[in-house]
C-alpha cells in the first residue's frame, strides 16, 4: 500500500513500506553512495520492492535510506509513459568501477533494454554520488553530471541525509 499525496500537477509523490524509510548501520562497508532508481515499464513499485530486497539480501552492500517515489513526466524523449523515480543511500564496500558493474549487472537482471538513449525502461541505476569522488572516464561520471537539473533526484534527494 502507498500513500499518494499531489505535489503538482505533474509530480506525484508516494510513501511505502519500505519507501520514505532509515534503516540503522549494522556494518563495516567503506563507502557511502546515492543511487538513483527509476523505470516506466511495467510494474515499476513492484520492481521497486524488488530491488530493495534483493539489496537487503547482499551482503556487499548495506541499505540505509531510501526516499519517497516520485512520479514525474519523462525528459529527453518525452513519447513515452510517466517515470517512478527514488534515491536510495548505501554504505558499499566495493570501488566505484565494481560498483558500477553490479548496478549494471541488477539492470540486466531486471530486463533492462538498452535501445537509445532516454529509453523507455524496467529499471534504471545511476550513482548519483560515491563518497566525495570526482571521476571522468567515458564509462562513468562522478558526480552525476545532470543530478541538479533534475526533479527526479532533486526532490527524492531533498529527503534523505546526504
Amino acid at each position: 500500500m502507498y500513500l499518494k499525496r499531489e505535489l503538482s500537477p505533474s509530480l506525484t509523490r508516494y510513501k511505502g513500506l519500505h519507501f520514505a524509510s532509515r534503516y540503522r548501520q549494522k556494518s563495516a562497508h567503506r563507502y557511502k553512495t546515492i543511487v538513483g532508481v527509476g523505470g516506466n515499464v511495467g510494474d515499476v513499485k513492484r520492481r521497486f520492492e524488488h530491488l530493495f530486497h534483493c539489496l537487503k539480501k547482499d551482503k556487499r552492500v548495506e541499505l540505509i535510506e531510501t526516499s519517497n517515489i516520485l512520479k514525474n513526466p519523462p525528459f529527453g524523449y518525452v513519447d513515452q509513459g510517466d517515470f517512478l523515480n527514488c534515491v536510495i543511500v548505501l554504505r558499499v564496500s566495493m570501488q566505484p568501477m565494481v560498483f558500477l558493474d553490479y548496478l549494471m549487472r541488477l539492470e540486466k537482471k531486471f530486463a533492462r533494454k538498452r535501445s537509445f538513449a532516454n529509453a523507455p525502461r524496467t529499471l534504471d541505476l545511476d550513482i548519483i554520488f560515491f563518497e566525495n569522488r570526482v571521476i571522468r572516464t567515458p564509462r562513468l561520471f562522478l558526480p552525476h553530471p545532470h543530478w541538479f537539473e533534475r526533479e527526479s533526484v532533486v526532490i527524492p534527494l531533498s529527503e534523505v541525509s546526504v
